[in-house]
């Protein structure tokens, strides 16, 4: 039986409208740099005359952004933006609000990435990102340990997914992947946005997998019945922190982006937390920092020796025994 269903189309959508969505689907994600010049190229193959990126308006932009998501979201696709939290310039990312991992990369990953992935996920937020120590980073050595799953998660027939979840395709999936396919994968989940990669060579979410990713994150990871949650949220923004700075007070939750925090206490009579009264001096990070902050991290960064696995394994024992 042929369904001849199509959705329904916003007023004035047209082929510039259209270009405009292919191309935005193809990228997943636009800067209003990226925005501006994808518009500019659209419209001199429309007028056959050069557009110049300069010339197209933010409101010229917002409105290609507005009638995409208004095409898009009887498909259960958006459109969001989010500041991303080191270059403070606003992305906007297309994504399938049902998302979970497997369903946004098993299009373009095999199982065994997709099982990898998660268990990479799992190291990211819970095995370096503690009360003490909230990494929710890995470098390339730590990235290197999960490269196959757990002899318990593959006696239990499990691929060490999230919550203990069973990957796509179990059985292919419990071979885990060679360091060499292990490196490959990072470097294409970089180009494509997922990852990021710091001069120091650690990774962490990109604001695409942070927007895309943003509920199965929480429900993944966080336990509303504990005060302290795996994935934490700026106090100013309200959007999730993996880059930033947290109150000097151990115990206190409340955290801030880089990007954020000069916003946030220029409205405030005093730089105290805003939860417990301590003194902020930002000197107490989310993030890499964590680590590349601490002495046996610049020590070794100084003196060029030790593995940076070993180097950042040795920052975070040394920040537990303080």
């Amino acid at each position: 039986m042929e369904i001849d269903w199509e959705p329904p189309l916003p007023a004035g959508y047209n082929d510039l409208h259209r270009s405009f969505l292919q191309n935005f689907m193809a990228q997943g994600t636009l800067t209003l740099k990226q925005g501006k010049k994808l518009l500019a190229d659209l419209k001199s193959k429309t007028t056959f005359e050069p557009v110049d990126p300069d010339t197209i308006t933010l409101d010229q932009f917002t409105d290609a952004i507005r009638t995409a998501r208004e095409a898009v979201e009887p498909l259960d696709y958006d459109i969001r933006y989010m500041r991303d939290q080191v270059r403070d310039e606003r992305v906007w990312v297309f994504y399938n609000t049902q998302s979970d991992p497997a369903s946004q990369m098993a299009t373009v990953h095999s199982a065994e990435e997709v099982a990898y992935i998660k268990r990479l996920l799992d190291a990211m937020f819970e095995t370096y990102n503690t009360p003490r120590m909230e990494v929710m980073a890995v470098d390339e050595g730590q990235a290197l340990k999960v490269s196959r799953p757990s002899r318990q998660s593959m006696g239990n027939g499990h691929v060490n997914g999230a919550n203990g979840e069973d990957a796509e395709g179990s059985q292919s999936a419990t071979r885990g992947l060679k360091h060499s396919e292990v490196l490959a994968l990072l470097s294409n989940l970089v180009a494509e946005g997922w990852l990021e990669k710091s001069r120091d060579g650690f990774y962490s979410l990109g604001t695409r997998a942070l927007v895309e990713l943003w509920s199965w994150l929480v429900a993944t990871y966080n336990d509303e019945e504990e005060e302290w949650q795996h994935i934490k949220f700026c106090e100013a923004c309200k959007e999730i922190v993996t880059h930033g700075q947290r109150c000097n007070n151990v115990d206190c939750t409340i955290r801030l982006h880089d990007v954020c925090e000069g916003n946030f206490w220029r409205t405030r009579p005093d730089r105290k937390c805003p939860k417990c009264q301590t003194e902020w001096d930002g000197s107490q990070f989310v993030g890499e920092r964590a680590i590349t902050s601490r002495s046996a991290f610049q020590r070794s960064r100084a003196g060029r020796r030790g593995r940076r696995s070993e180097v950042a394994e040795d920052a975070g024992e040394e920040e537990a025994e303080d």
